[in-house]
């Protein structure tokens, strides 16, 4: 019997996966197409297998990471290349000159001056920071509307390069959100957003958590699907 199931992860990180109840006495693990599939003894109870896999959390972590990166082609930065900014298709011009002229943005293309053309670390370099300083004004926009949307004073907001988390809280009520974000549909960046300032409410992911995150932003549940539907897509940047 197959039934679908999301783990909570110790950095905050939710994992959908299948699982499979069979007449067996260990916990197996495998990484298809599809995601993370378990299969479990019939008894063994859903709280004991889900801390057993949490054990494991570096090891599911690494080895989807591995699989993404295996199935998602890298990014090519040379003039013509297709990005992405907010949802909607961006294209790269690349235009040689002997200038250091900031990156021009104007009706869904990208203008990139460098010295060589041909120099894709240059481009990348150029395009990466331009992406980075866009994400940092858009999310700051959402963090205001939705800290107050929950009542709550604006927080310090930061941008995180990280390859396995798209934000996260901590005690300092500190906000940090992936800039990689910056890529997706507006939905997913305010589910996204609205999941880390319930983190200043509830520093748990306990039912409370989830309305709280309901309240700020409703259709969060949709929006998760598409963040899982389109991580690794995000994860070509940079």
């Amino acid at each position: 019997m197959s039934s679908s199931h999301t783990l909570a992860m110790p950095n905050g990180e939710r994992i959908p996966y299948q699982l499979e109840r069979r007449a067996r006495r260990t916990i197996g693990m495998k990484i298809t197409a599809s995601g993370l599939v378990v299969h479990a003894p019939q008894r063994l109870a859903q709280s004991q297998l889900e801390q057993l896999l949490i054990s494991k959390a570096r090891w599911i972590t690494s080895k989807l990471q591995s699989r993404q990166q295996d199935v998602t082609p890298a990014l090519q930065w040379h003039d013509g290349a297709q990005l992405m900014l907010l949802g909607q298709p961006l294209t790269l011009e690349v235009i040689a000159s002997s200038r250091n002229s900031r990156p021009q943005y104007e009706y869904g293309v990208l203008t990139v001056a460098v010295t060589n053309i041909h120099d894709e670390t240059a481009i990348a370099r150029k395009v990466l920071h331009w992406y980075q300083k866009e994400a940092l004004a858009d999310f700051a926009k959402r963090v205001q509307i939705l800290a107050a949307k929950l009542g709550e004073p604006l927080p310090p907001l930061f941008l995180s390069n990280a390859k396995t988390r798209w934000g996260s809280c901590n005690s300092r009520r500190e906000i940090r959100l992936n800039w990689r974000l910056i890529q997706a549909n507006p939905s997913i960046i305010n589910y996204v957003t609205a999941h880390e300032l319930a983190h200043l409410r509830e520093m748990n992911h306990s039912a409370r958590f989830w309305a709280t995150v309901a309240k700020i932003y409703p259709d969060y549940r949709q929006a998760e699907i598409a963040l899982k539907a389109c991580s690794s897509q995000l994860y070509r940047m940079g």
